[in-house]
């Protein structure tokens, strides 16, 4: 079968296009179809779907690092090609072997260009020599563009599937970047996008500047493997998690439980002094030293970022995996994935059902704010968590900080209604560094048996989410999803009340209005965490019939053969 060859550019671990693209890639070599792909994940060996590693040098000349049989009926071929010490990318990250990864709204045109033409070198020979039928590219820059070029160079069609943070973050703001995304989009044979929400997003970005985007967009559903997740009864969690032990036990550790313990020492301080009226007052006003404050609640973060917890296996341990209701929240800990809103929801809930844990699975710059937030709510302290909310995305370094909306309208709320020292007592008796627990950094791998052993997995996403990925991994293992009711989310809700009615849809919807999303959350999680165990095989059913990655893979291959070459 003739090879297909898809760009992508940055890695193959985490979330959002990185899953797309090893989730895509290994159904179609897992149906028999070769693939060459380019991108820069420096351990392919890691990864069960690839048979060949090729790294390319500074002159654009291969070494061919590894063959290997996978298994698969497929090949896929990955190549990395040399693009010197800046890697561009749409939000701020921490990359492996990149010594500069900078927003590519701040780099000059011409370290852009040279970026794209270092690509370019290179996908042309892979199209020459693989004999591929045609080229797929993500987002809507850069890669896109690398296609655009290499393509018309050799005569070969090409697709390109726009995702958010591309659109965003580049397009949106950066005039240069949208005459980028709108050149690729001219030329390119199809637009793939997912669900209607993105639909609505590329034309109104790019509509004005592409003529007849309209006819070359192209849906595509998201899809989730669905091998990798299953349902797991209660009383099987237990070997559920000594898997995910065994999962984590050659992994290298982020956070250690001394540092967790040095925050916490460091906060008994900081209350200490504001009650003698030292230093402590100082720190929990809203003054312009934003450093000040966040080295007062979160005095070291100097750990790996994508690693798990050091210890976490003891945290694991301590859960009564049997009995107690368990609530998940995945994502990069940032305030647009509404973390900060399961966590303000969770005093409700542990009121209702004090044996349930809130694991928080994830890394960002919100997690030492967010477990500042636990040790405030375990101590009643209502200062230094409105003075958290009122700093609330400066705390992430956004270009435009604002409050946690979420937050702040909910302790609000509680005030005018007389019941904000109800809600404060219900912290300190239920939440604690037992009830709330974060994992740190967890790949698939790992990640697939915390979703079994979770009856809810709340995603309140401050923003809409043209794919959210994690809400049908959630599906895929029988764990209740909640979502923010707009976007992609509100799409799968829509299918999830086709098939199982609208009484389940229901509890799985969250309000789109910030200033009433905490309230959702304590409203539906309860009935959400009862129901689990009623559902669960509907919805894993549900995930395997209308979502399963094979279905989306064949779709997406059968567009590709199906385009003339130029």
């Amino acid at each position: 079968m003739t090879p297909l060859l898809l760009l992508h550019g940055y890695l193959l671990e985490g979330s959002g296009s990185n899953l797309w693209t090893r989730a895509i890639v290994r159904a179609l070599c897992r149906a028999g179809q070769d693939v060459h792909l380019v991108c820069q994940e420096p351990h392919p060996e890691d990864y069960d779907f690839v048979a060949s590693y090729v790294r390319w040098d500074e002159a654009a000349e291969p070494e061919r690092v590894f063959d290997r049989d996978t298994g698969f009926d497929g090949r896929c071929t990955l190549h990395k090609p040399w693009i010197g010490r800046t890697l561009p990318v749409y939000v701020p990250d921490r990359y492996e072997e990149y010594e500069r990864v900078v927003p590519m709204t701040e780099l000059p045109t011409d370290v852009i260009e040279a970026y794209v033409e270092r690509n370019v070198a290179v996908v042309r020979r892979v199209l020459r020599e693989s004999g591929a039928v045609a080229a797929h590219a993500n987002h809507a820059v850069l890669m896109p563009n690398v296609a655009r070029r290499a393509c018309a160079a050799e005569g070969a069609p090409f697709t390109i599937m726009p995702h958010g943070s591309a659109l965003e973050y580049a397009v949106r703001p950066d005039e240069r970047l949208r005459e980028y995304a709108a050149l690729a989009m001219r030329d390119a044979a199809r637009v793939f996008t997912i669900g209607e929400e993105m639909r609505g997003r590329v034309t109104s970005i790019l509509g004005d500047d592409v003529p007849g985007l309209a006819d070359k967009l192209t849906d595509l559903n998201l899809g989730v493997d669905t091998s990798l997740f299953d349902v797991v009864a209660r009383g099987e969690r237990s070997a559920e998690v000594r898997a995910l032990t065994d999962a984590l036990a050659e992994l290298s550790r982020g956070r250690t439980p001394a540092q967790r313990r040095a925050q916490r020492d460091h906060l008994h301080t900081l209350r200490d002094g504001a009650a003698e009226g030292g230093n402590g007052d100082e720190a929990r006003d809203r003054t312009p030293d934003l450093a000040a404050f966040r080295a007062a609640i979160a005095p070291d973060v100097d750990y790996d970022l994508k690693s798990p917890d050091d210890g976490l296996e003891d945290r694991l341990a301590a859960i009564d995996w049997t009995h107690a209701p368990t609530v998940l929240f995945v994502g990069r800990l940032i305030a647009n994935k509404g973390p900060q809103s399961v966590l303000m929801a969770a005093p409700a809930v542990l009121q209702r059902q004090p044996d349930a844990r809130f694991l928080f699975v994830g890394h960002g710059p919100l997690r030492e704010p967010l477990e500042a937030m636990v040790w405030a709510m375990e101590h009643g302290d209502i200062e230094l968590l409105r003075a958290i909310a009122e700093w609330g995305t400066a705390l992430e370094d956004a270009d435009e900080p604002e409050p946690f909306e979420d937050v702040v309208a909910h302790l609000d709320r509680l005030e005018a209604v007389g019941r904000l020292d109800d809600w404060l007592e219900s912290a300190r008796r239920h939440v604690s560094d037992d009830s709330i627990v974060f994992t740190g950094y967890l790949t698939h791998t790992e990640l697939r048996h915390v979703f079994a052993c979770s009856d809810a997995a709340v995603f309140p996403s401050l923003i809409r989410e043209a794919g959210p990925l994690v809400f049908l991994e959630a599906l895929a293992s029988g764990c209740h999803p909640l979502g923010t009711d707009f976007g992609g989310m509100a799409a799968s809700i829509g299918v999830i009340e086709e098939a199982l009615g609208e009484d389940v849809a229901a509890r799985m919807r969250l309000s789109p209005e910030r200033a009433r999303l905490v309230a959702d959350i304590e409203a539906s999680l309860p009935d959400a965490l009862a129901a689990a165990p009623d559902v669960a095989a509907d919805l894993r059913r549900l995930a395997v019939e209308r979502y399963d990655w094979r279905s989306v893979a064949e779709t997406f291959a059968t567009t590709l053969r199906s385009l003339p070459r130029a």
